[in-house]
């Protein structure tokens, strides 16, 4: 049978860590936790909990840490986790199958937890986590595996809570504009940067790398339909509408099949019509057809997708259209579809409204 060895890097992570280590009891055999220069208990921590603790002087590299701790491993599979994610869901069967059977790279769903608005949501990441002992990774940072094998998801699913309430902008931005200049444009990375300038609200330098990283798109990455989905919401914000309807119908091709995307083209045209409803007012049969396309589709794992784009949310925003033109017959139903999801904000609205 096939080993496996959960391999980490960690730095003060005495509050997150027993909670990763103890949640993959049972499905790896061996656990290495690389320490890049704790000043808490983060070592002793992991040594109580059974895991093999090395050292390694962190020099401004996520893959340089990585690759020293997968170094150290002795199993045919490593399995990488954060010490702020922890496993919930596990086929641990099937892992072992795919593991014995694959020539291939396995993509875990990464489930994060962020706040926008006042609520909490779900986005649902699929990384590639599960990898052969040859493969290592490559990037200063937003790290990569190295190898053009398949990548295949696995049914393991983790929970992340670091991006909710907290801001690592500080740390990442100075190691992506490092990592550009070493290896010159890459759409990947100015849209890293992109999202951690929109975090700090600099608005002028995130649109900057949003315009830069559609630039050099092909439309053939996978994270291309984030790009321009999030593009799409900085626009909005920014009251910029006139290059949002322009990337709607540029690059409509990339997105069509991406509930997300729609999701936000509802936002958009009511943000529209409401900037300018004497111009725009002929477009409000776009909003009902953009929500009831993300339920065509529904829940996607095709691409990183926010949880309720495909479902409950969209239900729940085409509630408050029919309620804005006055259907509340039709109101209320979508609510009803919204809320048979467990959907809080439809529960709420249904018992006010009904």
């Amino acid at each position: 049978m096939s080993s496996l060895s959960l391999v980490m890097i960690v730095r003060n992570e005495s509050e997150h860590l027993p909670r990763c280590i103890e949640s993959v009891r049972g499905l790896v055999d061996h656990v290495i936790v690389a320490d890049t220069g704790s000043t808490d208990d983060t070592p002793n921590i992991a040594a109580s909990l059974g895991a093999e603790v090395v050292r390694f002087p962190w020099v401004n590299d996520f893959s340089a840490a990585r690759n020293f701790a997968l170094s150290c491993s002795k199993a045919e599979w490593n399995l990488i986790l954060d010490a702020d994610e922890y496993v919930v869901e596990a086929d641990i069967e099937a892992v072992r199958a795919f593991m014995r059977g694959n020539r291939a790279v396995g993509r875990i769903q990464i489930v994060s937890l962020t706040q926008a608005d006042d609520e909490t949501n779900e986005t649902r990441n699929f990384i590639t986590r599960l990898i052969p002992r040859n493969l290592r990774f490559k990037g200063r940072i937003h790290e990569q595996v190295d190898t053009d094998l398949p990548r295949i998801n696995v049914p393991i699913v983790a929970r992340h809570l670091g991006y909710y309430n907290r801001n690592k902008a500080e740390r990442n931005i100075p190691l992506l504009l490092e990592e550009l200049k070493n290896s010159g444009d890459h759409a990947y990375l100015y849209y890293q940067l992109a999202k951690e300038y929109d975090g700090i609200r600099d608005a002028s330098n995130s649109l900057a790398c949003y315009k830069k990283a559609v630039t050099l798109l092909t439309g053939r990455e996978r994270y291309a339909p984030n790009v321009i989905v999030d593009y799409l919401y900085l626009l909005i914000k920014l009251q910029q509408f006139d290059t949002g309807l322009e990337l709607i119908h540029s690059r409509s091709d990339w997105v069509r099949a991406f509930p997300d995307f729609h999701f936000a083209c509802g936002i958009f045209y009511r943000e529209l019509i409401l900037h300018d409803p004497g111009r725009y007012a002929s477009m409000l049969p776009m909003i009902e057809a953009s929500y009831r396309r993300c339920i065509e589709i529904g829940e996607t794992d095709r691409y990183d997708s926010v949880a309720g784009t495909g479902s409950y949310a969209a239900w729940y925003n085409l509630g408050n259209y029919y309620e804005i033109i006055g259907d509340r017959d039709r109101a209320i139903e979508c609510y009803r579809q919204s809320a048979s999801y467990r959907y809080e904000r439809a529960l709420k609205r249904l018992q006010e409204i009904v």
